[in-house]
């Protein structure tokens, strides 16, 4: 490399962010390779060991707080217990749910654990149950296991599967005959607080909790009883206690923050306790190999430790490396705003591409969707956290209090073109419409999606607004009624993810998940043309260029492709460089540059005229004749011919950059990265370059 060299290779990750919410459960897939997570944000997410990175999108159903994960001993399911007092099974590979939600407690689902033989799944409620359920048919198994008098926190089942045991609100230990749901032996008492977690160790021959009386016990199956001492060391709560796979090992996450190891057999704490989180640690497990340790805290960090050593592994990600959601321009063309999962707001220069001011912070959750007032004072932002905010564009300070209404994420955001006015498209499937100056709501919730409002737009007039949906639907809305004006538009087989009107408000284009990009009669409805087909993969965002003559558009297959907006014929090459999902797109109102913002912490900025459809800026590197593409997501870099050159490490991809564009970095510490060429091999084989390099 001649610049941007590692001096050595990166480590995973240490720590993971990307929920909106704590960390409540965790666990690793049987093969080690994925972890799960659960979380307050009402999400489950599968994470790459490997890498760090969020397996596909959040699993979403759930409309209370994720309590609870486990995974399926094949590794095929993932189980999911909530505030909302239902379990949920999902499918590991789709990332869908598998059939109804399992129904039943009348009151939150505090955890959730599956039978070694992956036949039942066992579940804790808040209603002082616990239930059996049938793991392929989603059929309770019996009646509910009563006896404990408060909330149950915490179950799990003994390797044979024959028994079950549960820790509860009301400080004792339980243990149940799975077969029969009889108890079995007597009460566990022993603890002065609340039984917050229960373990069985591998052997089956103990059980180990931890309390809010800040004390883990030793129980031994067989007697009932408790071991002399319990283990003391934690300042506050101990929210989860799990052994290591040998059962040599346990270890503990706490609300005083830290994770503890501990001897089994003595009782001995291993090692200094574990620091770093910056809040309580609501779970910890163990890797399948016992190598790793992972912890989940109310911080929104998913940590990973090394269990031997007792140290975190890997370098910090922080969560700006998780993407841009979201960039638009001004109106004058001056600056770009960028919406990021790190819940910030950023104004950047679009000629210099440096960032202006600090971080517009006060979200707490993913900014979605940005956008400009008309006059550009004002920047409106739509977040995770349910939100809407409105900035002054000059200083960068939130105007007056958050908009409250949406019941779940706001994923887009728009301002009328009087600028009298802001509208907002949510997961909770409708539409409002806000008083720009006041901040009140106006009217009711425009209502009639049956999924997701993914993407709203105005028309250029200001009569209209239209709405992209997880329904596969466009609807069409009068903005003085609010009713809508002609029948869903209907063609999309898969998510609407991006609505806009054309300059002249006489057309509506749209992008879906199914690949493609429809264009509709704003006016009646209907399709124009064939759909525009050339991306592989979601796309994810398009825009109209001011003049109105190319569509624009973003895709998941980390392209962005220019349309002729009348024949719906592709213009020029598809435009490369991002490493990610292409997640938002925006023209510069001068119509000769293009915004792109991407899942690869990058906007980048490129020349729109269709006649170059090139990259702006260029500058030249003769290395880069060599290349067909960027790095893979792999991290291969392949020639034009598709064979691999060479691999790029996690941490340089983003830096990796074809030499004719400018990009916007979100990672102030990455560095352009440039390779040198001059004594590269390449052949079919390592000893055929090592034959010719000692000739």
């Amino acid at each position: 490399m001649q610049s941007g060299k590692l001096l050595s290779w990166p480590l995973p990750p240490l720590g993971w962010v990307g929920h909106g919410g704590t960390v409540t459960s965790l666990c690793y897939s049987p093969d080690g390779r994925q972890i799960i997570s659960g979380s307050v944000d009402r999400t489950i997410r599968i994470w790459d060991v490997e890498t760090g990175d969020a397996v596909g999108e959040p699993l979403q159903g759930h409309t209370g707080i994720v309590g609870s994960v486990a995974c399926s001993p094949d590794g095929q399911y993932i189980i999911s217990g909530s505030g909302d007092c239902t379990i949920r099974i999902w499918d590991v590979g789709t990332g869908t749910a598998v059939g109804l939600p399992l129904e039943g407690h009348t009151g939150d689902v505090e955890s959730v654990a599956y039978s070694p033989n992956g036949r039942h799944i066992i579940s804790g409620s808040s209603d002082s149950t616990v239930r059996i359920w049938d793991a392929k048919t989603g059929a309770v198994v019996g009646k509910p296991l009563t006896g404990h008098s408060h909330k149950v926190w915490s179950v799990a089942l003994s390797p044979d599967g024959q028994h079950i045991t549960s820790g509860s609100e009301d400080g004792t230990i339980r243990i149940w005959d799975a077969k029969t749901g009889a108890a079995v032996g007597k009460l566990l008492r022993g603890h002065t607080g609340e039984v917050l977690s229960v373990a069985y160790s591998p052997d089956g021959q103990h059980i180990i909790s931890g309390s809010t009386d800040t004390t883990i016990r030793i129980w031994d199956t067989g007697t009932g009883t408790a071991s002399s001492k319990s283990l003391n060391g934690h300042t506050d709560i101990v929210w989860s206690v799990v052994y290591s796979p040998n059962g040599r090992r346990i270890i503990s996450g706490s609300r005083d923050r830290t994770i503890r190891i501990w001897d089994a057999e003595t009782g001995a704490t291993v090692g200094k306790p574990l620091g770093g989180h910056t809040g309580p640690v609501r779970s910890v497990a163990y890797s399948p190999n016992g190598q790793r340790i992972i912890s989940g805290s109310q911080d929104r960090r998913i940590r990973t430790w090394d269990a031997e050593a007792g140290a975190a592994v890997g370098n910090p990600r922080e969560e700006y490396l998780r993407g841009v959601w979201s960039v638009a321009y001004s109106p004058n063309g001056r600056h770009i705003i960028s919406g990021s999962r790190d819940h910030s707001i950023r104004i950047w220069d679009a000629d210099s591409g440096a960032m202006v001011g600090k971080p517009l912070e006060g979200h707490t959750g993913d900014v979605k969707s940005v956008a400009y007032s008309p006059d550009g004072q004002y920047i409106i932002s739509g977040s995770r956290d349910r939100s809407i905010r409105i900035w002054d564009a000059a200083t960068g300070v939130a105007v007056g209090e958050p908009l409250l209404g949406h019941s779940d994420y706001v994923n887009s955001v728009a301002s009328s073109p009087d600028g009298q006015h802001i509208i907002s498209g949510s997961g909770d499937k409708t539409i409002r419409v806000w008083d720009a100056k006041t901040g009140a709501v106006v009217g009711n919730p425009l209502m009639g999606h049956s999924g997701t409002v993914r993407s709203i737009a105005y028309s250029p007039n200001g009569f209209h607004i239209a709405s992209g949906s997880a329904d596969r639907t466009i609807r069409i809305w009068d903005t003085e009624t609010g009713d809508t004006v002609v029948k869903p538009l209907m063609g999309h087989s898969e998510t609407v993810r991006s609505v806009a009107f054309s300059p002249d408000g006489q057309h509506i284009i749209s992008g879906s998940s199914d690949r493609t990009i429809q264009r509709w009669n704003a006016k009646t409805g209907a399709p124009v043309g064939k759909p525009l087909q050339g991306h592989t993969d979601a796309v994810r965002s398009v825009a109209y260029s001011p003049d109105g003559h190319h569509i624009i558009s973003g895709s998941s297959d980390r392209t962005l492709r220019i349309w002729d907006a009348k024949t719906g014929a592709v213009v020029g090459e598809p435009l490369m460089g991002h490493t990610d999902t292409v997640r938002s797109v925006s023209y510069s109102p001068n119509k000769q540059c293009i915004a792109s913002g991407s899942g690869d912490s990058s906007i980048r900025v490129w020349d729109a005229l269709p006649e170059v459809s090139t990259p702006l800026r260029r500058t030249y590197n003769p290395p880069y004749s060599l290349l067909g593409a960027p790095p893979d997501s792999d991290g291969w870099v392949r020639d034009l011919e598709g064979r691999l050159l060479y691999w790029v490490p996690p941490d340089c991809r983003a830096g990796l950059h074809p030499p004719a564009f400018l990009t916007i970095s979100l990672t102030p510490h990455i560095r352009s990265v440039s390779l040198d060429f001059e004594d590269f091999a390449f052949a079919t084989s390592w000893t055929q370059i090592l034959s010719s390099a000692y000739k």
